[in-house]
């Protein structure tokens, strides 16, 4: 798989243990930052991300910061993006499983790193479920 990464100062930590375990399954990942713990802002590297996966050239995206809400608000403005903010297992795959997200948001103040990356697993190992719930998520467009 292609993978897009993408986090600010508060979610560094995390990032190169993520796509290091990422890499070691054999995904492609493109990072786009922060890299470094220097104070930035979110939405630089959200937006990259939900715009890599939005035009097909990421399979799914990762993002992480202090509480993972500011970078799911971003990366869900955009149209073809479902960005589901992420603290348990079971709520990653639940997103992948009923909502067909394409972008996990970590919230990594709040979450062990030993959890964010197992999260990331289930996420990206969950296939969609379909059936009721694709006419759901069809529903999601604005119109």
């Amino acid at each position: 798989m292609k993978i897009a990464i993408g986090c600010d100062h508060a979610g560094f930590p995390y990032k190169d243990g993520i796509i290091a375990m990422l890499q070691a399954q054999g995904h492609m990942v493109q990072d786009f930052g922060a890299h470094s713990l220097d104070s930035v802002d979110y939405p630089d590297f959200a937006h990259p991300v939900a715009e890599t996966v939005e035009s097909g050239r990421a399979d799914f995206g990762i993002l992480l910061c202090g509480s993972g809400n500011g970078v799911a608000i971003v990366a869900n403005k955009h149209q073809q993006i479902r960005c589901a903010l992420c603290w348990t297992e079971e709520i990653a795959r639940m997103a992948r499983l009923h909502n067909n997200a394409n972008v996990i948001a970590l919230p990594a103040r709040y979450v062990p790193e030993i959890l964010a990356q197992a999260m990331v697993r289930i996420f990206l190992n969950t296939e969609f479920e379909g059936g009721r719930h694709a006419k759901r998520v069809e529903k999601i467009a604005c119109l």
